[in-house]
């Protein structure tokens, strides 16, 4: 198929305008002065004339409403349908929105696809389009007004997109449909409705087109700075309710990089998502089939992983104490010897643990911590003087200093894991054994009850 009309053909051997660094005699050619025109230019005349423009209600509810249609043709046309393919659509919903897309003025169909595939493809990477890696404002304006290589630019597939009629016709015949959707047809509709051209020019038109392109650029920059990473955080996208509410429920970016093939942006009740109520009442039209879903199952898993890793990288940062693997094996005989040479030392479990810090704090009293002393309190530590809470435990197991020689299963677990035998516990993500509430090793399981005697 032949490339669309209003595409250059680009030189391999010339060497583009990034190529060079901005100077104070270049910088000028740097500029996309269109972009500049159309995004910054064009709004500051509008503003400019709102000032000796009275703004009738009428005008303001149009304008209002203009403004969702076209940005409903952003996010539920050009994202979610073209872009991303989560759903399919009959011939007039399709035209409705490539028509109000283009009011928004923000490209067409075909180009904004192709960029945004590379956005997911390469997120956070020199060959994402918009990377909020280069800045706040560059992911918001700035790789528009300022001009880039279309060779760093990540390759996408958009073949499914030549193959749409009503793509290759709105690319084709992209400005008139411009000029037409974005400034004609909101001075028409407030100007033969009750008498306001004007304002339906400036408000209807340039300040709405202007309010829409900055909403969703917020995509672009807000959303990968602003909020959670409930899924992933490997990469930018974020979650957070502001930017749901800027962009008709496109903030709940997260989610969206992780499942893109998922028609909604937010998956529970209450979240802000008005593009994807919108689909689902196309769907009831008639109007919308296959709205694709990412099974529960796996957007849960996905919310699981992110939490445990989370868990995870807490766990780093508090003590646990010595690794069993990683202490000395001491014989009974000198465990006594060093506890009556002085050394507060107390056995629980096959683990050996200095207490002399302790003693003064233990708030049960310093006598009976110290009747233990020298001896095995593993009994008197589970249950024979006081069976001891898993904070306790847990602050015990910070004062390990040796394993006893034949304690318990301690000794023989640490051979094994000299023997590189097969024993079980469970480790996190950085290999590092997890002990959970109740499972420290001191902490010995209550012998099964028995059936009393008859």
């Amino acid at each position: 198929m032949a490339k669309a009309s209003g595409e250059k053909k680009l030189d391999p051997k010339k060497p583009h305008i990034t190529d060079e660094r901005i100077t104070k005699a270049n910088w000028f050619k740097h500029v996309n002065w269109l972009n500049v025109t159309l995004i910054i230019g064009v709004p500051i005349y509008g503003m400019i004339t709102a000032y000796y423009t009275p703004l009738h209600l009428k005008t303001a509810i149009f304008a209002f409403a203009y403004y969702f249609m076209t940005g409903l043709g952003i996010t539920a046309g050009y994202h979610r349908l073209w872009a991303h393919t989560c759903y399919s659509a009959r011939l007039p919903l399709k035209i409705f929105l490539a028509a109000v897309g283009a009011g928004a003025v923000q490209g067409s169909i075909r180009w904004w696809s192709r960029d945004h595939r590379a956005h997911h493809r390469y997120t956070d990477t020199d060959k994402d389009p918009y990377s909020v890696r280069k800045g706040l404002v560059y992911s918001h304006i700035g790789w528009m007004i300022m001009k880039q290589n279309p060779k760093r630019i990540g390759r996408t597939d958009i073949s499914d997109l030549n193959d749409d009629p009503v793509v290759v016709w709105q690319h084709r015949n992209y400005i008139k449909c411009v000029i037409f959707m974005g400034m004609v047809f909101p001075c028409l509709v407030s100007g033969l409705g009750w008498g306001d051209w004007m304002g339906g020019f400036i408000y209807a038109g340039i300040l709405r087109i202007f309010v829409v392109q900055q909403a969703t650029f917020c995509v672009n920059s807000l959303a990968h700075w602003l909020g959670d990473q409930p899924f992933d955080d490997r990469n930018s996208p974020r979650d957070h309710v502001i930017t749901a509410f800027v962009t008709l429920g496109e903030g709940y970016h997260n989610f969206h990089h992780e499942f893109p093939s998922d028609y909604r942006n937010a998956i529970e009740w209450f979240q802000y998502d008005p593009t994807k109520w919108s689909i689902w009442v196309w769907k009831q039209l008639g109007l919308a089939y296959d709205l694709k879903q990412f099974k529960q199952n796996e957007i849960e898993k996905g919310r699981l992983q992110q939490m445990q890793k989370k868990l995870d990288q807490k766990r780093q940062t508090l003590d646990w104490g010595i690794a069993l693997e990683q202490l000395p094996i001491i014989d009974w005989d000198t465990y006594q010897t060093e506890a009556k040479n002085g050394r507060a030392l107390v056995a629980v479990a096959g683990v050996v643990h200095d207490i002399t810090d302790f003693i003064k704090d233990h708030p049960g009293g310093k006598a009976l911590i110290t009747s233990g002393i020298g001896k095995d309190a593993t009994a008197i530590f589970n249950g024979g003087v006081y069976n001891h809470s898993n904070a306790a435990h847990n602050l015990l197991s910070t004062m390990r200093v040796g394993v006893l020689r034949g304690g318990c299963e301690v000794e023989i677990w640490k051979r094994a894991q000299r023997e590189n035998k097969d024993i079980s516990f469970v480790s996190d993500s950085a290999g590092q054994k997890i002990i959970r509430a109740g499972s420290q090793v001191t902490r010995i399981a209550e012998p099964v009850a028995s059936a009393d005697a008859a």
